[in-house]
């Protein structure tokens, strides 16, 4: 039981930082007035977001056998 509620924090943990990297990029994004630049910070942010949707689907089932 004490594995358990381990788990959330440290997948809470791995979280935070990527949800903030991302609102980061968007911002950045929204500020920039480079074109290039707003395609980068577009483009890193949607890998990132991409990078914490596969990181919550293996959080939630660890046992998951991938097909």
């Amino acid at each position: 039981m004490d594995s358990k509620s381990q788990r959330p924090k440290r997948r809470d943990g791995a979280i935070s930082p990527l949800n903030v990297a991302i609102e980061a990029l968007n911002l950045a994004k929204e500020v920039s007035s480079v074109t290039p630049a707003k395609a980068v910070f577009g483009s890193v942010s949607a890998i990132l977001a991409m990078i914490r949707v596969r990181f919550l689907r293996l959080c939630n089932d660890p046992l998951q056998v991938h097909t």
